[in-house]
């Protein structure tokens, strides 16, 4: 068969060795890389502290440590405890920030509102001096579903110290369960916005009083 005029030869290359593995590789890690997540991210719903307490404060500087907790707590990821002891994650849903940061946060904003201590430190800054710290472990929080439907749960053993003395001035355990009123993620968010806060009520005015108990007795 006779070359057309004017045509020019072309003789297709075949891949090298190397050329086809990168292909293949290329291939094989299209297929293996998981679809990309649609989350929604989420804060704490705002908060409604109680009014500004008056009178003096304790002249004394409080520091909030971030609360310890366990691998699972400690993430952005919104929990859910289903049957017995099993964890999971709701889908498509994300705190803003891992939890126990949330809700350290969550204390410092019902602290300062409440004003009862001179000045609010927040987070681990040990740089900074602190009359008393105010720390613990966080163990659950959490969407707890049991026979009268799921929950909002909060599970925080708190602890208190001087940290200029070395030494823990009080515990106590804080357990708090808000009903979830509504179907769907507005209805978690919102029972977790209503737990956070009266934990924060609850735990602030622990907190105060054995201020004033140690106050006193310094005094003395």
């Amino acid at each position: 068969m006779n070359p057309i005029p004017g045509a020019s030869h072309f003789h297709p290359r075949l891949p090298g060795r190397s050329g086809i593995a990168a292909m293949l590789l290329l291939v094989s890690s299209c297929s293996i890389l998981p679809a990309t997540e649609n989350l929604e991210i989420y804060q704490l719903p705002a908060a409604e502290f109680a009014p500004r307490s008056s009178g003096s404060p304790l002249p004394w500087t409080l520091r909030l440590a971030t609360p310890h907790s366990n691998y699972i707590t400690d993430s952005p990821r919104v929990l859910a405890l289903r049957q017995g002891s099993q964890l999971s994650s709701y889908k498509g849903i994300r705190w803003s920030d891992p939890v126990p940061v949330l809700l350290r946060n969550r204390l410092a904003g019902a602290f300062r509102a409440d004003g009862r201590f001179n000045s609010i430190i927040n987070g681990n800054n040990n740089n900074l001096i602190a009359n008393l710290e105010l720390g613990g472990d966080l163990s659950a929080f959490q969407v707890e579903y049991t026979n009268d439907g799921p929950q909002a749960t909060i599970y925080f053993y708190a602890t208190l110290s001087q940290p200029l003395r070395n030494r823990i001035v009080a515990v106590r355990r804080f357990e708090v369960g808000e009903p979830v009123q509504s179907r769907g993620t507005s209805g978690i968010i919102t029972a977790f916005g209503v737990a956070a806060d009266r934990f924060a009520a609850e735990i602030v005015d622990w907190t105060v009083q054995q201020g004033i108990v140690l106050q006193t007795e310094a005094k003395e």
